[in-house]
C-alpha cells in the first residue's frame, strides 16, 4: 500500500468528522453452541446452546463502525413498536458517540437476523423483517427528521438493505438535498436499479451487485471497468467502488481506474464487512482523502473486518496497527505480543480450529528443532512458538549465550512454514503464555516425559493434552557451540 504516512494523517483527521447515516437498521443475534448429534425427529443437527448476543446491524454497524474509527455518527432510520426496536433503543443509550433519530412505524416490525453457529460453523439464520416501502406518513416523518440533522453533517452515507427506509421518495429527496448543502453523498446499493441513486459522490456495489445492474460480466479488471462505465453512461452517477472479495476493490470514474488488491487478512467472517468499508471510505472522504486514498483506506478496513468474529467493528487501532504492519515483512508480522496472539488465538477457536504450543531458546536452529516444528504442526491447525528473550537464556544457560540474539531467532522462526506465530517472553518459563493461551496441544521433544514439561498439569487439567515429539539424532545446540569453541581454541 502506498503512501502509508499519508494514509495515517488521514486517520489522525477523521476525528473530526460528523457523518450522518440513514438507511435500514436491524438488529443482529448470534446463538453460539456446539451440534455433537443429530435430531431423532428429523435429519438435523441439534444445537446445544452455550451463549448468545446481539448488537447493532445494518445501518446500525456502519454507525458502530464510524464511531469505533473515533468519529460521531448521526443515525436516522425506522424501528418497530416492538421488544426489538425497545432492544436497539437501549443499545443506544450505551453509545453516546451516536445520536439515532429513530422513527416508529406500528404495522412495521423491527427488523431481526439471528445467526445459530455451532462450533464456529454459521448452521441457519432466520430473519424477521418487512422489505415494502414505507407509508407516506412514515416516510414524511423521516423526511422531516433528515432536514433536521443534516445541518451538523459533513458527509451523508446511504445505507440500503431493501428493508423499505429508503424508498424512492426519501432517496430523491435526501441525495437533492445533500446536493444543495455541497454534502459528499455515499451510497451502499441493494436495488439492481441504480438510477435510484443517481446524483450520489459514490457508489458502492459488490461485485454481483454490478453484474445485476450491468447484465454484464465482472470476472476481470477490464470486465468491471466497462460494466461501470456503462452504468455511469446510464445513469450519471460519476463513480463506482466495486467490492470484489478476495479480488480486492476496483475504483472507477468515466476516465480512471484503480483496481486496488485485497490486503492478505486471515478471513472469519464476513458478515458486516461492507459496513466497515462504506464507514471508512465516508470518514476518509470527510477527511480530505482523495478517491484512490479513501478507497485504499476501505480497501484496509475490508480485510480487517472479515478477519474478526460476527458483525465487529473496526477500530482506529486496528486500521494503524494494519498499516504499520503492511511495512513490515511476512516473518515479522508472525511475531508478535501475547496481547495481539490472543486476538489471533480467539479467532482460530470460533473457527474450531486447534492450537499448538511448543517453546525454547532454539539458538542455533538445527534440523532437530525443524523437526519438532513439523511434528508439532502436524498435532495442530495453527502452531505458536514460545520464545526464550536474551535475558531469560543468560539466566538459564550463562554467559555468552545466546549466540544468535532474540531478533534473528525470531525471524528464523517465523520464516519456517510450520510456525504461525512466534511470542518472545522474558520469564524463565512459559507458563504465564501457556495459561493465557490454553493451548489444545503442548508439544515439547521426547527428551522429556510427561510430567516434567512445564504446563502440562495446566493443559491437561482442561482437557488438553500432551505430545512428546520424536527426536532427531545427532544435533544439539549447546553440543554445536561447544564444538565450535573447542575448534576456535584449536586454532
Amino acid at each position: 500500500m502506498e503512501n502509508r504516512s499519508s494514509l495515517l494523517t488521514i486517520l489522525d483527521n477523521i476525528s473530526k468528522i460528523n457523518v450522518l447515516v440513514l438507511g435500514d437498521i436491524m438488529l443482529d443475534r448470534f446463538v453460539y453452541g456446539s451440534a455433537g448429534r443429530i435430531s431423532p425427529e428429523a435429519p438435523i443437527p441439534i444445537l446445544n446452546i452455550t451463549h448468545q448476543s446481539q448488537m447493532l446491524g445494518g445501518a446500525g454497524n456502519v454507525g458502530r463502525n464510524i464511531t469505533s474509527l473515533g468519529a460521531r455518527a448521526g443515525l436516522i432510520s425506522v424501528i418497530g413498536e416492538d421488544a426489538e426496536g425497545a432492544e436497539i433503543e437501549r443499545i443506544f443509550s450505551n453509545q453516546s458517540a451516536i445520536t439515532p433519530y429513530l422513527v416508529k412505524s406500528v404495522g412495521r416490525p423491527t427488523t431481526v437476523k439471528t445467526r445459530f453457529i455451532a462450533d464456529g460453523q454459521q448452521l441457519l439464520r432466520s430473519d424477521h423483517e418487512a422489505t415494502h416501502q414505507l407509508q407516506p406518513k412514515t416516510a414524511g416523518m423521516v423526511l422531516k427528521t433528515f432536514q433536521d440533522a443534516i445541518q451538523s453533517a459533513d458527509i451523508l452515507v446511504l445505507s440500503d438493505y431493501a428493508k423499505g427506509v429508503l424508498s424512492d421518495t426519501v432517496l430523491r429527496h435526501v441525495i437533492s438535498a445533500a446536493r444543495e448543502k455541497n454534502i459528499p453523498v455515499i451510497a451502499d446499493p441493494k436495488s439492481r436499479d441504480f438510477s435510484r441513486y443517481a446524483g450520489v459522490t459514490l457508489l458502492t456495489p459488490n461485485r454481483k451487485e454490478m453484474i445485476a445492474a450491468s447484465g454484464m460480466p465482472c470476472a476481470t479488471n477490464r470486465e468491471v471497468e466497462a460494466a461501470a462505465r456503462a452504468v455511469i453512461k446510464e445513469t450519471g452517477i460519476s463513480a463506482f467502488l466495486v467490492t470484489r472479495s478476495e479480488a480486492g476493490m476496483s475504483l472507477i470514474t468515466e476516465t480512471e481506474a484503480h483496481h486496488i488488491r485485497a490486503e492478505a487478512q486471515e478471513v472469519f467472517d464476513v458478515s458486516g464487512a461492507g459496513d466497515s468499508v462504506i464507514a471508512a471510505l465516508s470518514l476518509a472522504l470527510a477527511a480530505g482523502a482523495s478517491l484512490e486514498e479513501a478507497a485504499r483506506i476501505a480497501n484496509l478496513a475490508g480485510g480487517i473486518a472479515v478477519s474478526k468474529s460476527g458483525t465487529a467493528a473496526v477500530t482506529k487501532a486496528d486500521m494503524k496497527n494494519a498499516l504499520h504492519s503492511l511495512e513490515l515483512s511476512g516473518l515479522d508480522s508472525k511475531i508478535t505480543s501475547l496481547k495481539d496472539a490472543l486476538d489471533r488465538v480467539s479467532n482460530w477457536r470460533s473457527r474450531g480450529l486447534k492450537v499448538g504450543f511448543t517453546n525454547g531458546c532454539f539458538d542455533l536452529v538445527h534440523p532437530g528443532h525443524i523437526s519438532l516444528m513439523s511434528q508439532a504442526r502436524g498435532e495442530c491447525d495453527r502452531l505458536i512458538v514460545g520464545l526464550n528473550t536474551d535475558a531469560s537464556i543468560r539466566r538459564l544457560k550463562g554467559e555468552g549465550r545466546p549466540v544468535t540474539n532474540e531478533n534473528s531467532r525470531a525471524i528464523v522462526l517465523a520464516s519456517l512454514s510450520d510456525v504461525d506465530l512466534v511470542i518472545p517472553f522474558a520469564e524463565d518459563t512459559p507458563i504465564k503464555l501457556i495459561e493465557e493461551i490454553k493451548p489444545d496441544v503442548l508439544i515439547k521433544g521426547a527428551d522429556y516425559t510427561v510430567e516434567t514439561v512445564v504446563g502440562a498439569d495446566i493443559v491437561q487439567a482442561y482437557g488438553g493434552r500432551v505430545h512428546l515429539a520424536t527426536l532427531k539424532q545427532g544435533f544439539s545446540t549447546t553440543g554445536t557451540i561447544e564444538r565450535l569453541l573447542a575448534a576456535q581454541k584449536e586454532a
